[in-house]
């Protein structure tokens, strides 16, 4: 029983040894979220091929064609960590009839466009970053 003691004593010691020289820590780090107070977006008109740069301030609403985008928060980690930007976006379409229609509130990921995106018949709108002014 002793002999077992000893050795996970010197392997702690070791690990220990090891990765203080390496510059490597063990404890759960986690990256501060940065806030920012503006969601920049790509908008595709399918009819015109175009794509404009869409800069939305935090609770401003935006029109892009017939879509009314508003951006809640928008989130990015510092230069040093790997790249996460999320934003929480409400988006709406104005009827013919001007009455709205929710099509989109959630939360759009900048490194993942094609999983909560918006796609419309005739307009696409996704995340592309976040900025502070």
């Amino acid at each position: 029983m002793r002999l077992k003691s000893n050795i996970g004593r010197w392997f702690a010691g070791v690990l220990l040894l090891l990765s203080a020289y390496l510059g490597l820590s063990f404890s759960p780090v986690s990256a501060e979220k940065i806030k920012n107070n503006v969601a920049v977006f790509a908008a595709l008109d399918k009819v015109s091929a175009r794509i404009s740069h869409l800069e939305v301030p935090l609770n401003t609403t935006v029109e892009f064609g017939a879509l009314l985008i508003t951006a809640r928060t928008c989130f990015t980690r510092p230069p040093t960590e790997p790249p996460h930007t999320t934003a929480f976006v409400e988006i709406e379409e104005v009827k013919l009839n001007d009455s709205k229609e929710t099509l989109f509130s959630g939360w759009m990921f900048a490194e993942s466009p094609g999983i909560h995106g918006v796609e419309h018949p005739v307009f696409d709108v996704w995340l592309t970053s976040c900025k502070t002014l």
